[in-house]
């Protein structure tokens, strides 16, 4: 039983079985390989440069100060590590997956389904928050637009709203249809219902759309930085960590939710023209402009008014209003629509395909695997994305799951980082044009990082391992004490066994992070993992084409 559940599939098998998946009874043939290093990049910069830059950076900043930008250093540091363990797998197993392939490889079956059912829960909520932001952001603009022409173009209350958050008078004031109120979130599902027909209709499609949005929002972004620049009042940004570092690391999952778009780029590889040379280059090439981008931003936001001021929903709409320039304002909603559009487009691709690869495999039902004979895309797979997200975008009210969406793609990230210590040393070719992750003996420096971050944190720890408040206030330092535990075993590893740097950085990090979520999310998180373990017990154990084999 042990073994049955730890089986893994060899990097030779997992391309053979990709190679023959897209040829067999399905019908379809392979998948469109015209994605190249710039689609790549703006399919990273649609998915990272979203909500997170136009509405949870505020939250952040208000916790923060101007200290944000440099969560958003540790951040990207942090991501960085992650990405090149991501290019390193990518480079070797370039195939459709993500996280969920690379972990079949490396840790074995039971791992790879409970990482591809985490990345559900990152997508198909994140994007369920997105859309409902969208329909919010597109709103706004509507009415926007019928304030200039002295007309309401906007939607009424009770088609952008839901059950939970309606008002009393709300409830009143809704059509009603056999006594039962119809309030519902109606922009929320036709954006989604779009652009899951976008994804459905082809790659080529989608990464036209994707290099057209990301290069308008980079546009208007660059315009903001550079006009809100000369409303800066330096004297804002100090104190520069008003709440200390620790007010600083509040905002953790709120900027980590900005950053985990290039997680998807991943799910295309089999949609690449050149996927060993082209994923890796994707992947940081994206993570620089957008760290870059997000820091500026950070301090022109900080710096033209008061970070106590910044717990809004629209933060950049805000500053804007707060200097007397609405038009600004205005091109900021019409960009913050665009963005979200991106965000939407690039995790409906990328939730898809890993369906079809754990279809592949047998833990999902074949149709899951299915491509479209014209458009050449896992239909089925696209369709049902669609149903995931759109339906409870009509009617839920999801907006805060940042904290929720994190903590699935920091697990994914570690699952990564530790997959590439267990991968087979290969020798480096000099003529070829592979990426391949550099080797940094990490002996000595990974146990002088652990000491140092101990000297620094020396006066929280006692209070981190105390049990003076109680459980009520204990249970919240408990993933901060598996990070401990962790940090001691890969500390004596590192130096037993010379394991390399970048992975192990990359592991801890994540690691940490996810130590700043809130314990509620932990529960929930654990409680969805359970969930995926009665289904693959229940369905996938035995279906598995290993358990065949």
């Amino acid at each position: 039983m042990s073994k049955s559940l730890f089986r893994k599939k060899s990097i030779i098998s997992i391309l053979k079985d990709a190679q023959d998946g897209l040829t067999d009874a399905h019908g379809g043939g392979e998948l469109n390989k015209v994605l190249k290093v710039k689609d790549l990049t703006a399919l990273g910069i649609a998915a990272v440069i979203g909500a997170g830059i136009f509405s949870t950076i505020g939250e952040a900043s208000f916790h923060g100060g101007p200290g944000v930008s440099l969560l958003f250093i540790i951040t990207a540091v942090t991501c960085g590590f992650s990405a090149l363990c991501y290019a390193e797998f990518a480079s070797r197993v370039p195939v459709s997956g993500s996280a969920y392939t690379y972990s079949y490889v490396t840790f074995g079956e039971i791992a790879a389904w409970i990482i591809g059912w985490a990345l559900i829960l990152e997508y198909a909520i994140g994007n369920i928050a997105v859309a409902i932001s969208w329909s919010g952001y597109f709103n706004n603009l509507l009415a926007g637009i019928g304030k200039g022409l002295g007309i309401n173009l906007s939607f009424p209350e009770w088609l952008t709203s839901n059950y939970d958050s309606a008002s009393p008078e709300l409830y009143a004031a809704a059509p009603h249809i056999f006594g039962l109120p119809v309030i519902l979130n109606l922009p929320a599902f036709i954006i989604v219902v779009l652009v899951t027909y976008l994804a459905f209709v082809g790659i080529r499609e989608s990464k036209r759309s994707a290099n057209f949005m990301v290069g308008l929002k980079i546009l208007v972004i660059l315009f903001v930085i550079v006009v809100g620049a000369f409303f800066v009042n330096t004297d804002n940004w100090t104190p520069f960590m008003p709440n200390g570092f620790s007010g600083v690391l509040k905002g953790v999952s709120a900027v980590f939710f900005a950053y985990i778009g290039f997680d998807a780029i991943s799910t295309t590889a089999e949609e690449c023209a050149n996927p060993q040379r082209d994923l890796p280059k994707g992947m940081i090439y994206s993570l620089v402009i957008c760290t870059v981008l997000y820091i500026l931003i950070a301090f022109v936001l900080t710096g033209m008014v008061s970070y106590s001021q910044l717990k809004v929903d629209d933060p950049l709409a805000f500053v804007f209003n707060a200097v007397n320039l609405p038009k600004v304002s205005f091109l900021i909603s019409v960009s913050a629509v665009i963005a979200t559009t991106s965000v939407l487009l690039v995790f409906q691709i990328g939730q898809p395909r890993i369906w079809m690869s754990m279809s592949r495999d047998g833990l999902l039902p074949k149709r899951f695997s299915i491509i479209h004979p014209k458009f050449k895309t896992p239909s089925f797979a696209t369709i049902v994305t669609g149903f995931l997200v759109g339906v409870p975008a009509l009617f839920l009210n999801l907006t805060v799951v940042t904290d929720l969406t994190s903590i699935g793609t920091l697990f994914a990230f570690i699952l990564v980082c530790g997959g590439v210590l267990l991968l087979p040393k290969q020798e480096k070719d000099p003529h070829s044009k592979r990426f391949s992750l550099p080797y940094i003996n990490g002996q000595f420096i990974v146990p002088a990082i652990i000491i140092i971050f101990a000297y620094i944190f020396r006066n929280e720890l006692p209070q981190r391992f105390s049990f003076a408040g109680g459980w009520d206030v204990w249970k919240h330092n408990i993933p901060f004490f598996f990070f401990a535990v962790a940090a001691l075993v890969f500390t004596f590893l590192s130096f037993r066994h010379k394991l390399s740097l970048i992975p192990v950085l990359g592991l801890l990090s994540c690691f940490y992070l996810m130590t700043e979520i809130g314990f509620r999310n932990w529960v929930v998180f654990s409680i969805w993992l359970l969930i995926g373990l009665v289904i693959y017990f229940g369905y996938s154990y035995s279906r598995s084409k290993l358990a065949q084999a």
